[in-house]
């Protein structure tokens, strides 16, 4: 794979016991030193004019100059330093960056991956939350469809909350697709089946709020009964994969039992359909909180597209899993 990555993202700052610092990126470069065939590729951050696209352009302004002053707690959750703001724009630039390439038909070993920070999928119109402060995802797909290099995206987020700041500000849009299989009554608290999109993009939100336990066989499930085929109907240009990795089993702060080779088999899955569909397909970071699970795990995926073939698991899904994907086909009538 190609990795995205700025030393500008080592400089958002967020103090000694946050769970979200710049030793995860430290913590995957050194794990992806082991590996063979990584690249590392620079990007230019996103512009002002790119982020207040998707952003309030009062709250764009807000934040600069909250980091210009030094930064602090923007909420209980989210820290912000003097670096915040150029890691920022780096972090949304790494995105767009995936999302160009892709559209131009890197795949393969030549799959685009952004390893930036701070994390977007939680960040809303006019405000940051969740350790987000720009959304990557959606600066990226709002970059491309303004440039005319691709009438529809899709961005499948399987960190495991919900992106509540995504699904936000997609929610209306019948040009941009957003599917997420996440951990049910996790932060945010958002993510119901029922909700589906609204005016011009009803039909084009889809989420599967699984059971805290779930697993490699349930996640995959979730991909072949309702993801899988809402992306075959989209029928998207390019899909955008909101990569978070905490829902891996030792991740410290959720309740999944992911392994690590399950995302190798999550990236197969997601891999089949673009390759069906045509599109592109490129990996954004998100979440994922346990140094050496976020690192093993993002070596196992660039690894599947370096040549290995996961292992397939011999777990079935929960009843509950499947009760709630035929939930989920029937609100969307998927056939």
């Amino acid at each position: 794979m190609q990795f995205g990555y700025s030393e500008a993202c080592l400089d958002h700052d967020t103090g000694n016991r946050h769970p979200e610092t710049a030793d995860r990126l430290r913590a995957i470069r050194q794990q992806l030193a082991r590996r063979h065939g990584v690249d590392y590729v620079s990007a230019d951050p996103a512009s002002v004019d790119a982020v207040t696209a998707v952003h309030d352009a009062d709250y764009v302004a807000d934040l600069r100059e909250f980091c210009a002053e030094g930064g602090g707690d923007w909420d209980a959750d989210t820290v912000a330093s003097t670096g915040t703001w150029d890691a920022a724009l780096a972090s949304a630039g790494l995105a767009e960056w995936v999302a160009e390439r892709a559209l131009a038909g890197d795949d393969g070993r030549d799959t685009p991956f952004s390893i930036g920070r701070p994390p977007g999928h939680h960040a809303v119109e006019a405000d940051a939350m969740g350790f987000c402060f720009f959304n990557n995802a959606a600066v990226a797909a709002q970059t491309v469809v303004d440039a005319g290099d691709a009438d529809r995206v899709a961005i499948f987020d399987w960190d495991v909350h919900h992106g509540n700041g995504t699904q936000e500000l997609c929610y209306d849009r019948s040009d941009v697709f957003y599917a997420s299989v996440h951990e049910q009554g996790l932060y945010p608290g958002t993510g119901d089946v029922e909700e589906t999109g609204t005016g011009p993009g009803e039909g084009t939100t889809l989420n599967v709020p699984l059971r805290s336990g779930a697993g490699d066989a349930d996640y995959l499930l979730a991909v072949e009964r309702a993801v899988g085929p809402a992306l075959d109907r989209f029928d998207p240009d390019l899909v955008l994969v909101s990569a978070g990795f905490d829902a891996h089993r030792h991740d410290p702060i959720s309740r999944m039992r992911v392994s690590t080779e399950g995302y190798a088999l999550l990236t197969e899955r997601v891999r089949a359909v673009t390759d069906r569909l045509g599109a592109g397909l490129g990996f954004v970071l998100e979440g994922g909180y346990g140094l050496d699970t976020l690192s093993e795990s993002i070596a196992t995926v660039h690894e599947t597209f370096d040549g290995r073939t996961p292992v397939e698991t011999d777990d079935d899904p929960t009843d509950a899993t499947v009760d709630l994907l035929d939930r989920v086909r029937s609100v969307h009538e998927l056939a």
